[in-house]
């Protein structure tokens, strides 16, 4: 008992000393900035948001828009998502509203749910630095290398704001009375155009390598130039990624791509020396002039549906991101002397099963990327029922997408492209009338054998 209060006493301070030892920035008051200043519209502001914090003000709490949404809104961007900061516990915010859950084990948070629009609620956290000291806390911990395992330690928004990781990301907005609150200068560099990490860069990278690429990500869907202490730390630090799990890997690697600026990133990954590993040979393909044409024509189509507000699929992105991996693949099994469509199967399950080790890509989506891929060889039959089956397929149009950048990419001729096109619009004899002469060898079918003539 008497432990316990000379440690909530004393805590403060032993963090303060061990935030200034790890890299941290000392906990400083908040700026106030005004409506006048700052310019956000509220009106961009979702009306789940709006209720959210209002419904946790009115029960007494404070409650704060937060994070890349502020980032956006003074930007003049339209937020994706709100994420919404407060100081009450997960529990409290539970029993606040009846539409939520909590989930997580790493970072404990509650989503709250308003129709289809789901808003994320998190507690200030505070430092895990003395946390982590203590042999039998469950509530931070950390691997040896300096990341994050679990960190669900609670503390006040000063506290929270200085484990942010850029000062970008590091605002607090209230839509009450329209009010920015930012601790690190994270207005400034926003209207300066920087992205600057709070703290010691390379502390904050071993705490969370994926900071590396949200970097990344961040500054090439922004606009925003990382400052050189930010970046300096990166390429030298690029094996920390290999210690971070593959399903948070995927995760950020498809926020990265389908961002709208996925050739900006991908650029700024080879820059920063980020690309090796994460997709396997990627850095290969990109260095070989049809394979980095054909990724470079797909990440643009990708860029421009997101941009134009359509949507974009993560199968489709994949499948051409590793295509010319199964191409590799399938020429080698067909060299080893199997059949042709079984060397394919062979090579795309081989592919998969690469990739699983570094990048947790969903069976949802690989099921997916599976017949696109196994639907290429098909559109090279265009004779008998064959064309008129494929086009039945249900990821027909999945597939002649892919085939119409193999052919753009000049992997394949473009008469082959054209000839689908017209096949598709053409109707009756005239479809009829495309297909070409069945050449391959038929069977022959065996005669029936005479019945013997019974005896008479």
């Amino acid at each position: 008992m008497i432990k316990k209060l000379l440690n909530k006493i004393f805590k403060p301070n032993a963090q303060n000393k061990l935030s200034a030892n790890m890299g941290f920035i000392q906990k400083r008051s908040a700026v106030e900035i005004h409506v006048k200043q700052h310019g956000i519209n509220v009106k961009l502001i979702s009306n789940a948001a709006l209720k959210t914090t209002e419904g946790l003000q009115k029960a007494g709490f404070e409650a704060y828009i937060v994070g890349g949404a502020v980032r956006d809104l003074l930007l003049n961007r339209i937020p994706k998502d709100f994420d919404i900061a407060t100081n009450a516990t997960p529990e409290e915010v539970n029993r606040i509203f009846r539409r939520s859950r909590i989930i997580g084990r790493r970072f404990r948070l509650v989503h709250v749910m308003f129709g289809d629009e789901t808003i994320e609620v998190s507690t200030f956290r505070g430092s895990h630095l003395a946390q982590t000291h203590s042999a039998q806390n469950e509530d931070a911990k950390t691997a040896d290398s300096g990341r994050i395992i679990r960190d669900n330690v609670f503390g006040s928004m000063e506290d929270d704001a200085t484990r942010r990781d850029f000062t970008a990301n590091a605002l607090y907005y209230d839509p009450a009375n329209q009010i920015v609150l930012d601790f690190h200068q994270g207005f400034a560099d926003i209207q300066a155009g920087v992205l600057r990490m709070i703290g010691k860069p390379e502390t904050r990278y071993a705490e969370d390598p994926v900071r590396m690429l949200r970097a990344v990500r961040l500054s090439a869907k922004l606009g925003l130039k990382m400052d050189a202490a930010t970046q300096a730390p990166i390429a030298n630090m690029a094996d920390l990624l290999q210690d971070v799990p593959p399903s948070r890997l995927f995760d950020e690697m498809l926020k990265l791509f389908l961002s709208g600026h996925a050739i900006e990133s991908v650029n700024a990954l080879r820059e920063q020396h980020l690309h090796h590993g994460l997709l396997p040979m990627l850095d290969v393909v990109l260095e070989q002039p049809m394979g980095e044409r054909f990724v470079m024509l797909a990440l643009k189509n990708t860029d421009e549906r997101i941009l134009s507000g359509k949507s974009a699929n993560p199968s489709f992105l994949f499948a051409t991101l590793l295509w010319h991996e199964v191409l590799t693949s399938w020429e080698t099994y067909k060299n080893d002397g199997h059949h042709f469509i079984p060397a394919l199967h062979m090579a795309m399950s081989e592919v998969i099963a690469t990739q699983a080790e570094k990048l947790a890509i969903h069976n949802r989506y690989t099921a997916t990327m599976k017949e696109i891929w196994a639907m290429q060889p098909r559109f090279e039959q265009r004779a008998g029922k064959r064309p008129f089956a494929l086009l039945t397929h249900p990821r027909f149009r999945a597939g002649y997408d892919f085939l119409l950048l193999r052919c753009e990419s000049g992997e394949l001729a473009t008469e082959v492209a054209d000839w689908w096109t017209n096949f598709m619009n053409a109707e009756g004899e005239a479809r009829a009338a495309m297909l070409m002469a069945d050449t391959a060898p038929k069977k022959r079918r065996r005669k029936p054998r005479k019945k013997p003539t019974p005896p008479i």
